[in-house]
């Protein structure tokens, strides 16, 4: 997968927790993902598709991490995975692919994006619908881990 794909989702992320949660991830090593599992508690989920390619996109949580999201974005501590997080994943989701969609657009390439959907539970999956290379990327904080996943295959 070429990285001029996978880089603006990397630095949309990290923009969007810095900016909106104040918090600060450490990026690891990427890898290729061969499995459907999600590698977090709480996962958001996005199709793409534009003229030139599709693909889609993940970002999953530690439930922990997400928690301490949720506290430095709304000043709520939830107890549990609740409907408020799942939004909140939701959105953060609709952020970091609306980033990446306008660094992309500068380079030509232009998609739209489906409403993204929520998954969240102990080993729960992540199912891209198409048959690009699926690149998983991990991230860490104090707080716990988020990794996405981006897999794109030309249209």
């Amino acid at each position: 997968m070429d990285v001029k794909f996978v880089n603006p989702f990397l630095s949309s992320l990290l923009n969007v927790l810095t900016t909106m949660a104040q918090l600060e991830l450490k990026p690891g090593k990427p890898k290729l993902k061969k499995d459907e599992v999600a590698r977090g508690d709480v996962s958001g989920l996005i199709g793409m598709v534009g003229p030139q390619l599709k693909g889609s996109f993940s970002v999953s949580f530690d439930r922990s991490l997400a928690f301490e999201i949720m506290r430095r974005m709304l000043g709520e501590t939830p107890s549990s995975v609740n409907e408020e997080v799942t939004d909140m994943v939701g959105e953060i989701t609709n952020m970091v692919t609306g980033g990446a969609k306008r660094i992309l657009a500068d380079d030509g390439y232009d998609f739209s994006m489906a409403t993204p959907v929520v998954v969240s539970g102990p080993a729960h999956t992540i199912t891209h619908k198409n048959d690009g290379a699926k690149m998983m990327m991990p991230f860490t904080c104090e707080y716990g881990e988020a990794t996405i996943e981006i897999c794109f295959e030309k249209a």
